[in-house]
Parts: structure tokens; C-alpha cells; sequence
């Protein structure tokens, strides 16, 4: 393969890997504290590749060397339903899942038939050093800043709020997120919304704009990759004429 179809076929790639990611932020364009998935762009040299004939440098080609997550704070939006919640700085919701404790900025709660506060699929939502928060649903109830539940002029329980470092818990389905092994927990340093919910932080006009600009330069990249097969084709073809 000549270098114009190599190097066209490497941009595509990549280009195929950006549209993934901005297609499942487009989808979580109105996910409750869904945070963005972005991307790292570098240039990658192979091992097999021979210096230029007059500069000596090496051909390089453009890959993305890896993925990250903005985790940059989204708009918040009032709902006045005393069953929604938003972490206002840094902080995550502890919920007991059938895979284990996971976190999530997305406070979209419910009551269960027995009381107890979960999330939107069933899932319980922790009580600080564990157990579950019980909650009357006949009657009305407040959450201080720091998670405390009270109802009735009595604390029930408080949420549990934890803070990760940066780099150390990882992306789940159902915009839950998973601490890497050995990952330490810190106390939130945000404190609790009561009556207002976290929006996704991608931005929907960005994104459609980043996606016309990635099939634009997909499409560029089609053209040059069809332009290295005629020149390959020119050349065998003249190659015929003058041996004939």
C-alpha cells in the first residue's frame, strides 16, 4: 500500500473512533450528570518505517493514543420534586447495584413500595456507612447540604457523598461509574441540592458541529485514499505500456 493510502486509511480510523464517542455523547445529551468522553489525539511511527531519502525523517500517522472523561460540573435544573438531587462541586452518589457499590452524579430518585430511597432502575441509594435510607413517602422531607435526611423533625439517615482522585474509577453502563482496584475513597468536597438535577455537561451545538467537521474530514480522507489507488493503477498501467 502507498503511503498516501496509508496514511489516509490510519486519519480514517481514527476518525471512526471519534464518531463513536461523540455518538454516545449525543445520546447522553439529556442523561442526567452523564459527564463527556473526549479524546487523545498523537502521531504514531512504526518500527518498519524508512527515513526520507532527503530529510530523514520518518513517516508518521495520526492514531488516538487514548480516551478521557470530562468530568467538568453540568448546568443545573430545577425541578421543585423533593426526590431529585444534585452535588453541587465535587462528589458522588454511593448506590448498592446487583454488581456491587457503584457511583453516579445522576440524583434522579425514587421510593420504593418498602421506603427506600433508590435510583431510577431499583437500585438502593447508600446510607452513609452503609444500609439503605428509609424515607415515608406519605410525608414530606429535607436533605441538608451534607446528605442528612429529615422527616417528621427526626434525622432518618444520611447519603453517602464520596470523592475519587482523578484517573481512578472508570465508566459503567447505566451512567454508573466503577473505582479501579485499590482505588482510595475521600470524603465529597460538594455539598447536596435537594429539588434540582445535574445536567449532562456535552454540549449539544459542540457536538453537532463536531460532527459535521468529522464526516467532512472522513469524506476528505475517502477522496485522498481514492486518489493513491488511481495513482497506483497510473502507474502499473504505464509500467505495462513501456514493457509492451
Amino acid at each position: 500500500m502507498d503511503a498516501i493510502s496509508i496514511s489516509a486509511a490510519s486519519g480514517m480510523k481514527a476518525r471512526m473512533e471519534s464518531l463513536e464517542l461523540l455518538a454516545n455523547n449525543l445520546a447522553n445529551v439529556e442523561t442526567g450528570g452523564y459527564k463527556a468522553d473526549r479524546e487523545f489525539y498523537s502521531l504514531y511511527t512504526s518500527l518498519d518505517a524508512s527515513p526520507d531519502a532527503q530529510t530523514g525523517d520518518r513517516a508518521t500517522l495520526p492514531v488516538i493514543e487514548s480516551h478521557w472523561t470530562d468530568l467538568a460540573q453540568g448546568d443545573f435544573r430545577a425541578t421543585g420534586n423533593p426526590l431529585d438531587f444534585a452535588i453541587d462541586g465535587d462528589g458522588l452518589f454511593a448506590v448498592e447495584t446487583p454488581r456491587g457499590t457503584r457511583y453516579t452524579r445522576n440524583g434522579n430518585f425514587r421510593i420504593s413500595s418498602t421506603g427506600v430511597l433508590t435510583t431510577s432502575d431499583g437500585s438502593a441509594v447508600r446510607a452513609k456507612g452503609g444500609g439503605q435510607i428509609h424515607v415515608a413517602a406519605d410525608a414530606p422531607f429535607e436533605v441538608k447540604p451534607d446528605g442528612t435526611v429529615r422527616q417528621g423533625g427526626q434525622n432518618t439517615g444520611q447519603l453517602e457523598l464520596v470523592g475519587f482522585a482523578p484517573g481512578s474509577i472508570n465508566k459503567e453502563g447505566s451512567n454508573y461509574w466503577n473505582p479501579l482496584a485499590g482505588a482510595a475513597r475521600q470524603p465529597a468536597k460538594g455539598s447536596l441540592l435537594q429539588g434540582k438535577l445535574e445536567s449532562s455537561n456535552v454540549g449539544g451545538p459542540e457536538s453537532a458541529v463536531r460532527l459535521v467537521a468529522i464526516l467532512r474530514q472522513f469524506e476528505m480522507l475517502q477522496k485522498a485514499m481514492s486518489i493513491g489507488n488511481d495513482l497506483n493503477k497510473r502507474a502499473i498501467d504505464e509500467v505495462a505500456r513501456v514493457q509492451s
